[in-house]
């Protein structure tokens, strides 16, 4: 993990990156007009910042959100100052699997090609509850895509969305010659989880439920997926990369559940905060810079390669979460 002196110093790394770089530095003088991202949850914090310097940097971007009205509000703030900007809107609920298959049916029939998938969204520190689907919420939104106890939910749906994509993205590298990227956006989190990595026999079992185990859960489920879809990809040559990212700990909207709290935490730790521009840095970096051509599997923060836990590093926890992952999306078509 990144050191303490780096992250309140703002040392750069081996990328010629550090902690207090913005988004902006890190993606400029790149030119990616002949690119198509997709980014989850771009209407508000490092998904918003996100969307706004991908589009500077001349990117078509689309915005997959459930709330339309604050992404069209991001959408006018680039626009104004950025008139040549492309981006579109398009609505994803990832707390249902239902909604991450009509999204999934909509870009393709748009007949658009695809160069990068952000999994942005998520949530953090929510009180237990299921989604649409069954599941508990932070694991579904972030891994799966389907409804699970708010918490895991995020890991399900964007499971699933990256497999519903998966192909389009294939066929836009292979035609194109440009590598394909895949971006999950973990956690330091991750650090912080069940004994074992994840509870695969006990997922909805609210008796064992702790918020931030379960944020923990789902952020080592993002890491693992990167990892083992990685792996898949490289197996069969497919021109496309896939890596997992820790953007930083920034005061956002993901925090609603605990704002209070976190208010205090900040007031304590404020040398390890980033503001927004900062955060979303890592993310841009591993999408859009050259230097990363070719580089999949890893984990990152503040723009440089780290190695994240043991357990995220666990190749056959990683098989496990991907088979667990598709038996539980297909029990839910």
């Amino acid at each position: 993990m990144a050191s303490i002196f780096s992250l309140v110093t703002g040392k750069r790394g081996p990328s010629g990156f550090g902690s207090a770089t913005t988004a902006e530095e890190v993606t400029e003088g790149i030119d990616a007009s002949n690119l198509t991202v997709i980014i989850t949850g771009g209407a508000s914090g490092i998904g918003a910042e996100t969307a706004r310097v991908f589009a500077l940097r001349r990117v078509h971007v689309i915005i997959a959100v459930r709330n339309i009205e604050g992404a069209n509000n991001t959408k006018k703030i680039i626009i104004k100052s950025n008139p040549a900007a492309r981006v579109d809107i398009m609505k994803l609920d990832l707390s249902s699997l239902k909604s991450v298959r009509a999204f999934a049916d909509n870009f393709l029939a748009t007949g658009l090609p695809l160069n990068i998938l952000i999994n942005n969204a998520g949530v953090m520190f929510c009180p237990f509850q299921l989604s649409v689907d069954g599941f508990e919420m932070q694991f579904a939104t972030n891994h799966l895509g389907l409804p699970f106890y708010l918490i895991l939910e995020e890991y399900f749906c964007h499971f699933y969305l990256t497999n519903l994509l998966l192909e389009n993205i294939k066929r836009t590298a292979k035609e194109t010659g440009i590598e394909g990227r895949i971006v999950n956006l973990s956690s330091i989190a991750h650090l912080h989880t069940y004994e074992g990595g994840i509870l695969f026999d006990q997922i909805d079992n609210k008796a064992r439920y702790n918020d931030r185990k379960a944020y923990g859960q789902s952020k080592l489920a993002n890491i693992l997926h990167a990892r083992e879809l990685s792996r898949r990809l490289k197996e069969e040559g497919a021109n496309v990369t896939v890596n997992s990212v820790h953007p930083g700990v920034i005061m956002t909207n993901l925090m609603r559940h605990s704002f209070p709290m976190m208010k205090v935490i900040q007031v304590f730790t404020y040398l390890l905060w980033k503001n927004v521009q900062q955060g979303a840095a890592t993310t841009c970096y591993v999408s859009l810079h050259p230097s990363i051509t070719g580089v999949t599997g890893k984990y990152f923060d503040d723009c440089n390669e780290v190695k994240p836990s043991i357990l995220a590093s666990d190749e056959k926890l990683a098989k496990r979460l991907w088979d667990f992952s598709e038996k539980l999306v297909k029990s839910t078509e």
